[in-house]
């Protein structure tokens, strides 16, 4: 699981997790237009199938597209067939509807076992984590914590992750559109995961 990248350039990557939603992931798209950034979004493709729309948007607006499994299970409580099915019927929607094959993978709960391992290295993705887990942007603990935990985190090749699915995403936007404010201010760019793997 990789959380960062050791590098002396100063880049961070910023991922959203179990989009796209068309309310959200609409308002994420602007902000890192404005800040003139790429975000990574781990996708669930139950919810790519109900707002294709907005994914054509995400990536023609040339942000990465991960894969984050079709409906979002635990991934270690699975068979390793249906472990498989989850990644590959998401991984040929993202192929289907950008043209182009995920190269990173995100478990959901980013829980995972030997099995999972093992369909992800066959499959050539790497597997991503996060710095700012403290965060816990999906609880929605107030947009003060999320900003001072994901702070506390920041550095050259950190790897953030927030959510823009799921429930009231409103904290997690107001605090994101600060970090990236703040971020961009210190001369960080803002880049994919793809892109800081190179």
């Amino acid at each position: 699981m990789i959380n960062e990248i050791n590098i002396s350039q100063r880049v961070v990557a910023i991922t959203f997790d179990d989009g796209p939603n068309p309310v959200y992931t609409q308002q994420i798209l602007d902000i890192f237009a404005e800040a003139k950034g790429k975000a990574t979004f781990f996708m669930i493709g139950e919810q790519m199938r109900n707002h294709p729309e907005v994914v054509k948007q995400v990536a023609e607006q040339g942000h990465e597209i991960g894969n984050h499994t079709f409906t979002h299970p635990k991934l270690s409580q699975l068979s390793l067939e249906d472990c498989r099915e989850e990644i590959d019927q998401t991984e040929k929607l993202i192929e289907n509807m950008t043209g182009q094959k995920p190269v990173v993978f995100r478990p959901p709960y980013l829980d995972y076992n030997q099995d999972t391992v093992s369909i992800v290295q066959q499959k050539g993705y790497s597997m991503i984590g996060a710095l700012n887990l403290e965060a816990q942007d999906w609880e929605q603990p107030g947009v003060e914590h999320i900003l001072k935990k994901s702070r506390a985190v920041v550095k050259n090749g950190g790897i953030f992750i927030f959510h823009d699915g799921f429930g009231d995403r409103s904290q997690t936007i107001e605090a994101v559109r600060m970090l990236v404010s703040e971020l961009t201010s210190q001369d960080y760019q803002l880049v994919t995961v793809s892109e800081l793997l190179k």
